[in-house]
């Protein structure tokens, strides 16, 4: 799948221009335009249309690419388009993080590029994560500490994390002299925990016994399963302490 740029509109087809690939030409033949008959190719693509399309033959010793819309679905579609977007965001981050290191996209990208496509699934996917989880991200992926400093402090500037969160509130007393102690441990456990799932969470003290806890995850379904996860976990680390551990949901922002 590629992203075009329709170029011009002839009888026959339609000439693009490839946008990851130095606006390459192409050629949509109008017998790939529609699985239907093509009276007027007006009425299916337009000069300036962005499109997505199947690739379907490449001759590199004439240097020509043809291509196909009629073959594309709404999820390949949607899929490309999300991609593209997320590759053009990191490269602009790549190209900023490059001015403030006072080196060129290309020698950035040679320094850290490899390292971060093979511990996370692209380059947008490890600014996005480490604009919520800072520049532990990039020192993870044996990226230099300077150099980690100043991608991470570019995805925290650039980028904003959306999520869900869900909130409640924990009471818990422990009777021990180690209480305040064993309690501080289950709230850092539970922040552990929270990492595991790909969550965040924020505690704040509502007065002893009373804590609130805010989870935030990517999607409504995800942060209830996680908080769910979370409290099972509470309540069994608390079986056999001296007090008692209980859960109170809230309403969901």
């Amino acid at each position: 799948m590629v992203v075009a740029t329709v170029n011009r509109l002839e009888t026959y087809g339609a000439y693009v221009n490839l946008d990851e690939y130095n606006g390459k030409e192409a050629l949509l033949h109008i017998s790939e335009i529609s699985s239907r008959w093509v009276r007027n190719i007006r009425n299916h693509v337009r000069e300036g249309q962005k499109v997505v399309l199947q690739v379907l033959r490449v001759d590199a010793s004439k240097g020509q690419v043809d291509l196909s819309l009629r073959r594309v679905n709404k999820d390949d579609k949607r899929k490309k388009l999300e991609q593209w977007k997320k590759t053009r965001k990191a490269e602009t981050l790549l190209k900023q993080s490059a001015t403030e290191l006072k080196l060129t996209p290309e020698d950035l990208y040679e320094e850290v590029g490899k390292k971060l496509l093979e511990k996370y699934n692209g380059l947008y996917d490890a600014f996005e994560l480490a604009a919520k989880k800072g520049v532990s991200v990039f020192t993870d992926a044996e990226i230099k500490e300077k150099t980690a400093e100043v991608l991470a402090k570019v995805a925290a500037d650039k980028i904003i994390v959306k999520g869900v969160t869900v909130n409640g509130v924990f009471d818990v007393t422990d009777l021990s002299s180690n209480g305040i102690v064993e309690i501080k441990e289950l709230f850092q456990n539970l922040k552990d925990y929270a990492e595991q799932e790909e969550a965040t969470v924020n505690i704040y003290t509502l007065g002893a016994p009373k804590y609130r806890i805010e989870l935030t995850s990517d999607d409504f379904k995800k942060a209830e399963i996680s908080l769910d996860k979370m409290v099972k976990h509470a309540e069994q680390s608390w079986v056999k302490k001296e007090g008692i551990l209980t859960f109170k949901r809230e309403k969901a922002n």
